[in-house]
């Protein structure tokens, strides 16, 4: 059936779509025409900055005013250089470093970057609290644990970056620092009190409408005080009645990817989650990585059916295509920045965040191990490690804790030192038994680019914490242990 075409329209307004590839397919394009808000970059999209410049142009050859989106985080998550990781440490390092000033001029530079090729609304910075040491999906995405910290580092973010001419958009709200399960692949849940998520969570939100973020993501969690069974992104009580109401946010609210399971699953498909998105509150819909022009048009076809059968008001549809334009108006005044990217302040940022507990002594040409470490979806299959900077005399070899015999690593060592590279050593299946079987017999020093728990390897001569796994935290961390090339 063909869908009157201002409703689809209308409807069009409010999706942010995605395609495949470098080169935007023509119906991305034709899409922006037909009055798509606009697309979420990811990695397969970029192959390098020209490609991505002329990728931004030939996008708002469709529509002038077209949001183009990416998750630059900096640290483990980027998509500009996912190739070979970030030139900025993330946010746990900024954090533990505590120079708000540091903060925003990082995000100002990232900023300038993402201006420069085009690129209007980032969706950073991650301002949850990480509360658990177990999180899979925030860890050090995370300016830390303390909510005060938390608070001020990120409306220093959101000012860098808006600073930049590129509109934030903070996330997870109402917080997803306090899960244990990722929401790409289920249903989070926080079962806290709402004077607790007041307490904890809440205070990074606040400090960031303050600082005039010009968008807030939505968490696929679910907060049974708020929530009952349905994720936070379906919940009015938590969009309009808190995050409007409470905190007085009257900018742009994007969901997360709709695609996820945390999402997608609770609502009965990617449609259905976007009609009760809208319903709840969201203004502009990331419908997820795989979008093909059929997947945009069974969309738009759900929320103008909605709006035929009562699902939908139409005043909340026209609100929400309202915000989304208006965001989009944001970024067009904005305009470019004079602000220059200086990636070289991401890697002295990486050096200051290095902590080093014990003596860096005695490591000539060691047998560097890194251990496995699947990547989480929202940080893609991103180069990390000491590999690429070491010099010519350090060998590297990578194993998987749960299938490598400490006595094949002494072996393999001799009489050369270990150096024990990994990401969340303390969850990593075999990881710390491996690492104190081998402290016991052989010299280790053990570098931590996770999230910093509180385990501790036995026997070790060194531990050295990164925070974080960026391209700029591995070659802090190469120098700090004197393997630098």
């Amino acid at each position: 059936m063909d869908l009157d075409p201002g409703l689809r329209r209308l409807a069009l307004g409010t999706l942010l779509a995605a395609y495949p590839g470098p080169v935007p397919p023509d119906w991305a394009v034709d899409l922006l025409a037909d009055g798509l808000a606009g697309h979420t970059l990811f990695g397969t999209n970029v192959h390098d900055t020209a490609q991505v410049a002329a990728s931004t142009a030939a996008l708002r050859a469709g529509r002038p005013d077209a949001l183009i989106a990416i998750d630059e985080e900096g640290g483990d998550v980027t998509r500009l250089a996912h190739a070979t990781g970030s030139p900025y440490p993330g946010n746990a390092a900024l954090g533990a470093i505590g120079d708000v000033a540091l903060t925003r001029r990082v995000y100002q530079s990232i900023g300038a970057e993402l201006a420069a090729l085009g690129i209007t609304v980032n969706l950073a910075p991650t301002v949850d609290v990480n509360t658990a040491d177990d999180n899979p999906v925030i860890g050090t995405r995370s300016f830390g644990a303390d909510p005060v910290r938390v608070a001020a580092h990120s409306a220093a973010a959101v000012a860098g970056l808006q600073a930049a001419g590129v509109a934030a958009c903070a996330k997870h709200f109402p917080g997803h620092g306090a899960t244990v399960t990722d929401s790409h692949h289920e249903l989070p849940t926080v079962d806290a009190p709402l004077s607790l998520l007041r307490q904890r969570d809440l205070p990074p939100f606040a400090a960031i409408v303050a600082a005039g973020a010009r968008a807030v993501m939505t968490a696929h969690i679910r907060v049974p005080e708020l929530t009952d069974a349905d994720p936070a992104t379906f919940s009015r009580a938590v969009l309009v009645d808190l995050l409007r109401a409470e905190y007085g946010f009257t900018g742009t609210i994007i969901t997360d990817a709709l695609e996820m399971k945390g999402a997608a699953i609770a609502a009965g498909g990617v449609g259905p989650a976007a009609v009760r998105a809208l319903t709840a509150g969201a203004d502009l819909l990331c419908i997820g990585a795989q979008v093909d022009a059929d997947l945009v048009e069974r969309v738009a076809a759900e929320i103008v059916d909605a709006l035929a059968d009562g699902r939908l008001a139409v005043t909340r549809v026209e609100e929400a295509a309202g915000r989304a334009a208006d965001l989009a108006a944001w970024t067009r005044a904005a305009g470019r920045s004079s602000a220059t990217a200086d990636t070289e302040l991401g890697y002295a940022a990486a050096r200051r965040a290095v902590r080093v507990d014990g003596l860096l002594t005695g490591l000539e040409q060691p047998l560097v191990v890194q251990l496995h470490t699947e990547s989480t979806m929202a940080e893609g299959r991103v180069p990390w490690g000491l590999g690429p900077h070491l010099g010519g005399a350090s060998e590297e070899v990578r194993v998987i804790a749960t299938e490598t015999d400490p006595a094949t690593l002494r072996g393999l060592a001799g009489d050369r030192p270990i150096v024990l590279v990994g990401r969340h050593l303390h969850r990593l299946p075999g990881g710390p038994a491996l690492i104190d079987a081998l402290a016991a017999q052989h010299p280790v020093t053990v570098v931590e680019m996770g999230w910093p728990a509180q385990w501790r390897p036995t026997g070790a001569r060194a531990f050295v914490t990164t925070y974080g796994a960026s391209h700029a935290n591995g070659r802090a961390a190469a120098e700090a242990l004197g393997l630098a090339g």
